[in-house]
């Protein structure tokens, strides 16, 4: 089962912030969820061919045809911090 600590660990790194009550429920939830996994990883799946879809999927995607995109000065008008090159963000860590 896992226990508060790690509920807490995973949060952290997710930066959730969870109740108490939260946290006792996603110790049931997250711990329901590795004993599934254990039971399909005891499974006899040799020939069993991967797969990315339960229903075969066809056509999932528009047409890549070019059009007129907006302008750049009606685009960089609205943004914080604009350079001729386009949007300004801080650097990592900064």
């Amino acid at each position: 089962m896992i226990d508060r600590d790690q509920v807490l660990h995973v949060a952290r790194l997710a930066r959730l912030k969870l109740t108490d009550e939260e946290v006792e429920r996603m110790s049931s939830e997250l711990s329901a969820v590795l004993d599934h996994i254990e039971n399909i990883s005891q499974l006899d799946l040799d020939g069993v061919e991967p797969t990315t879809a339960v229903v075969e999927l066809e056509n999932v995607l528009r047409a890549d045809e070019p059009r007129p995109s907006w302008p750049r000065e009606q685009i960089l008008e609205q943004a914080p911090d604009a350079s001729d090159e386009g949007f300004r963000v801080p650097s990592p860590g900064a």
